[in-house]
């Protein structure tokens, strides 16, 4: 469904992605693991053109999209498909939980304020907080307000949702109700390309596990694949960081 290509962004001197592939498929689960400042974040910023990448090839379907040089059209076209859940949440603080949903619905998809409260109170809904409709940020906890940027991505009905890091920013108390809300949106057959630090979501939930280190792909497989058997001494040695001696545990 989403294949990239080659894909190289640099800032100043410092070469942040030095080539990096990746493919996903209708309903994959891809979770990206690696070390801080191994490109992860970069990554997911061009693959929606909120980093505009120096070098690569997105095909979307039957799309194909410079990234470089990709026109506004373009890029509009694949905004359409994709939608992005930020670590630090990204809301309005001065629009409600509702708004917030329903803000991309009426301005970019040019749907009426009443179908699109429908579509954003079901969405709401998904994620457990359908009496928060009213609410603003500044009135919800940190996993809440998580959960209303994932109701959100939802309500766009996107082929694919991006995860940055979306329990970075969370008190650990609250990381539990947003893993729960993704799994139970992976259940769905949502596609899902997930950069996260919880190797608990990527042995119960991921079906592809992609390790990244220094700006490029170490290596990909099943959780299986990587938790038991990794290949890439990287891998070997970022494991043996992050998860108990017994690597089998996992699985």
């Amino acid at each position: 469904m989403l294949q990239i290509k080659n894909i190289h962004k640099s800032f100043g001197q410092n070469e942040i992605l030095k080539g990096v592939d990746i493919s996903i498929d209708k309903g994959d689960v891809v979770v990206i693991l690696g070390p801080s400042g191994s490109g992860k974040t970069t990554l997911l910023r061009c693959i929606n053109f909120l980093e505009r990448a120096d070098e690569g090839l997105a095909i979307f379907g039957d799309d194909e999209v410079q990234l470089k040089t990709a026109s506004k059209k373009q890029i509009h076209g694949i905004r359409q498909k994709i939608a992005f859940v930020f670590q630090n949440y990204n809301l309005f603080h001065n629009k409600t939980a509702l708004e917030n949903v329903t803000e991309g619905l009426i301005i970019g998809r040019k749907i009426s304020k009443a179908n699109a409260d429908e579509i954003g109170k079901r969405a709401l809904a998904k994620v457990g907080l359908s009496e928060k409709c009213s609410a603003y940020p500044s009135e919800l906890s940190g996993g809440q307000q998580q959960r209303v940027g994932i109701a959100r991505a939802v309500a766009l009905n996107p082929d694919i949702i991006l995860f940055d890091e979306p329990t970075s920013a969370l008190d650990p108390e609250l990381v539990g109700e947003v893993l729960t809300v993704m799994k139970n949106i992976a259940k769905e057959g949502t596609t899902m390309l997930v950069v996260t630090h919880e190797m608990s979501f990527a042995k119960d939930v991921a079906n592809k596990v992609i390790f990244m280190d220094g700006g490029v792909v170490v290596e990909e497989g099943s959780p299986q694949d990587i938790f038991v058997n990794p290949k890439e001494e990287r891998t070997q040695k970022f494991l043996k960081r992050v998860l108990p001696e017994d690597f089998s545990y996992y699985i």
